[in-house]
């Protein structure tokens, strides 16, 4: 799959066939879309195209700079890359872009940008300025510029947008199990190991401090979880604390990881680490001999957990 940073980056001598959204989290309600898209191929006569935005709109046109999303850019283009698309373009979303007529849209992007022969959208897609225009002049513009229209039933989109307010609601709850079974994976997050304060591992729990520089990303509710990284293409268990560190006395919010089997120096490292169980709460300690015992108790839930999972 080629990524583009911009539509004006994209060319392609073959006709495309495109869908529009955000897909993020890329879960089980997008799947049917990105297999429709896969399927019309026609054994590779056509270029399959998604076409994303970032910023997402709501953070322009609503200036809603609190919207968490389920995916960053990166991670998206991941899980995209597994249904075998051809290219994806993310295009800088901004008010000149948004100011764009229905027509100029479908004219110089989707027809003389993108060489367009077919767009998948939902029956609910609007589009243009102040979003005016909707499927039925889509299908008008597509008989003009001579390119098909694909509908995706009111079945299929309201299971969309379902899905993705489900699947957040139940992160900010902490219930991965649900979470997990929405998204058609487990739920992950991206980032770069650095130095911590290093009290973990004054007690035997070191700990992989991980910071994630993309603040729209989604974190699950505070508390401590089963987790999974592969690291240098080995797969690693062990169990995840998203909080404060309320025993110590700290405010601000970490994200620390301590691995069962990690024997290896992974500062300055990009990882993945996969969301897996829910264990419990983030509780506060009267001292750390009881912080502890209670990593001892989930270490063991943990080893437990995996023993039946694996």
């Amino acid at each position: 799959m080629k990524i583009y940073n911009s539509l004006t980056s994209f060319i392609s001598s073959r006709k495309t066939i495109v869908t529009i959204g955000t897909f993020d989290g890329v879960h089980l309600g997008h799947k049917s879309i990105l297999d429709k898209l896969t399927q019309a191929t026609n054994k590779g006569a056509y270029e399959t195209v998604v076409l994303t935005f970032f910023p997402h709109p709501r953070m322009v046109l609503q200036q809603d700079v609190a919207i968490k999303l389920l995916n960053t850019i990166d991670e998206k283009a991941t899980l995209l890359e597994n249904y075998g698309i051809d290219a994806l373009i993310i295009h800088p979303f901004d008010t000149a872009f948004s100011n764009l007529s229905a027509e100029e849209f479908v004219k110089n992007i989707l027809v003389d940008q993108l060489n367009i022969h077919k767009i998948i959208v939902g029956y609910d897609h609007r589009f243009g300025k102040n979003r005016t225009a909707d499927i039925n002049d889509l299908i008008s513009f597509g008989e003009k510029y001579d390119f098909e229209v694909a509908q995706i039933g009111a079945e299929e989109i309201d299971e969309i947008a379902i899905s993705s307010t489900k699947i957040r609601k139940a992160l900010l709850e902490g219930d991965v199990k649900l979470a997990n079974q929405y998204l058609g994976y487990s739920y992950f997050i991206s980032g770069k190991v650095i130095e911590g304060k290093k009290i973990g591992r004054t007690i035997g729990f070191p700990t992989a401090n991980i910071e994630i520089n993309k603040n729209y990303k989604l974190l699950p509710k505070n508390g401590v979880y089963v987790v999974s990284s592969a690291i240098n293409n080995i797969v690693y268990f062990g169990m995840m604390n998203i909080g404060n560190n309320p025993t110590i006395g700290d405010n601000e919010q970490t994200i620390e990881v301590h691995f069962f089997e990690l024997n290896q120096d992974i500062y300055g490292e990009n990882i993945q680490i996969s969301i897996l169980k829910h264990i419990r709460e983030e509780q506060k300690f009267s001292n750390i001999d009881e912080l502890k015992i209670q990593l001892e108790h989930d270490k063991a839930f943990s080893q437990n957990y995996l023993k039946n999972l694996i």
